[in-house]
């Protein structure tokens, strides 16, 4: 499904935020402070927020997803991009990362969580790859409380998938969007499920009229001092690997 809406997957994420989805996009890069860091993006998608990280001054960045198509519009966008250092992108399941413990200084991820099997072992294993005080950001859509919350549902289940099936002639795959937003957890309930998963400094802030929640948090524990571990040799787990 993913791979089918890659060539208008941009647009139609411009198209659908009124462009906003950029700036919370910086926002979380933002948030996770990537001057000088080595940063991980988790379902880069088409790498837009492995380049931000780049910009922000991120002194190494990877991207990793699951979906090949993905993968490769985003090597060819960072080919095109003039964005510091250029990300390496890798495929990994984000329940399953393909990276050592303690790997990187901050990780950032949009619009990822909908599209996860189990939050908890998701959170578990982005706190296992991020160092001691690591830095996650994650940006995904939420439900929205008050008046809102009929005319989200509404623009979501029935104008979402008319424009991207129009656009990407792919009207399942936006059907989809409606679908996987239905069982999500409020921003409230995933702030508990971060906590629970052991990371700390946990907080959100909303945006785009409340629809959209991007979460904050920490993993306990002292940055390293001293040198800094940049290896990215995949750990080999069941159909994970470098790209």
């Amino acid at each position: 499904m993913f791979t089918r809406i890659v060539p208008r997957y941009d647009f139609i994420n411009r198209l659908m935020t009124l462009g906003l989805d950029q700036r919370w996009r910086r926002e979380a890069v933002t948030m996770v402070r990537p001057a000088g860091a080595f940063a991980l993006d988790i379902a880069t998608g088409t790498g837009d927020l492995a380049l931000e990280l780049s910009r922000q001054g991120a002194r190494r960045v990877v991207g990793a997803d699951f979906c090949a198509g993905m993968l490769t519009a985003a090597v060819a966008k960072a080919a095109r991009a003039d964005a510091g250092a250029k990300p390496a992108f890798v495929a990994g399941d984000t329940t399953r990362l393909p990276f050592h413990d303690d790997a990187f200084d901050c990780i950032v991820n949009g619009f990822m969580l909908r599209n996860v099997t189990d939050l908890p072992a998701t959170f578990s294993e982005l706190g296992r790859v991020l160092k001691p005080g690591g830095r996650l950001a994650c940006v995904d859509l939420t439900p929205p409380r008050g008046a809102l919350h009929g005319f989200f549902g509404f623009y979501i289940d029935r104008v979402v998938p008319l424009l991207g099936g129009v656009v990407s002639g792919h009207y399942s795959a936006y059907r989809y969007l409606a679908q996987s937003l239905r069982p999500h957890p409020d921003a409230d309930t995933m702030a508990t499920i971060m906590r629970a998963a052991g990371l700390g400094e946990v907080s959100y802030r909303l945006t785009g009229f409340g629809t959209v929640a991007i979460h904050y948090a920490v993993k306990p524990g002292a940055p390293e001092r001293g040198g800094r571990r940049d290896r990215v040799e995949p750990v080999q787990h069941d159909g994970c690997g470098a790209a």
